[in-house]
């Protein structure tokens, strides 16, 4: 049976056999019998995602006292779901983000090369309301950058916002038929901060379905 360690854009966590491309970590959610207990640790604001293979290191999956491995489809829904790269296993990646986000949220006053826990800090205010909740917002499509998601009433799953289209989300990849972008209102749930690096220059890496319609 799939443990339920594989997240969506929405920020949940669901059991399912398809495999991720990246692992991530929020802190310790599961309980001796490797059952998730907990979305997230309250005090706890290093959300990174991690590369699956790295300096031979190997992990059992929910192993009782560690940390929940978690999974993603892509970079795009790790971001969607408040998660960051990590500095050790995505070096280049983690300081391409960090460069990209103040360069994108220059409005906060963040001065020379803050520390990642700062930026933290702001995302964890991102990513959820106080209920603990995912946090989201209001902006017109035709204003978002490609690799963020959406919602809109007509539209309730995830889409990710590609090359002038929306992209269904699924578990296995992106689906088929797509959308055309507009101006209308949708509901974004990756976070304010993260799109703003993203429109500065940070390009997550997609899934490689995202190019899988005919003719494409």
């Amino acid at each position: 049976m799939p443990l339920q360690n594989r997240v969506t854009p929405q920020g949940n966590i669901v059991a399912t056999a398809a495999r991720g491309t990246l692992m991530g970590n929020r802190g310790r959610l599961h309980d001796a019998d490797r059952r998730l207990v907990r979305r997230h640790v309250g005090s706890y604001r290093s959300w990174v995602t991690c590369v699956l293979a790295f300096k031979d290191r190997r992990r059992i999956p929910m192993t009782p006292g560690r940390y929940t491995e978690l999974f993603f489809l892509d970079e795009a829904t790790a971001l969607a779901a408040g998660h960051r790269p990590c500095a050790e296993c995505r070096r280049t990646d983690y300081r391409r983000f960090k460069a990209a986000w103040l360069a994108g949220n220059s409005h906060l006053g963040l001065e020379g090369d803050p520390p990642i826990e700062t930026i933290d800090r702001v995302l964890q205010r991102d990513r959820l309301f106080p209920d603990g909740t995912q946090r989201v917002f209001v902006a017109n499509l035709d204003e978002l950058p490609d690799g963020v998601f959406v919602t809109r009433s007509d539209l309730p799953a995830p889409h990710l916002v590609w090359h002038g289209t929306l992209r269904p989300w699924s578990l296995t990849g992106y689906v088929w038929p797509t959308v055309r972008l507009d101006c209308s209102p949708v509901t974004v749930l990756t976070p304010f901060s993260t799109v703003n690096a993203v429109r500065a220059g940070y390009s997550p890496t997609v899934h490689a379905s995202v190019r899988g319609a005919p003719g494409e």
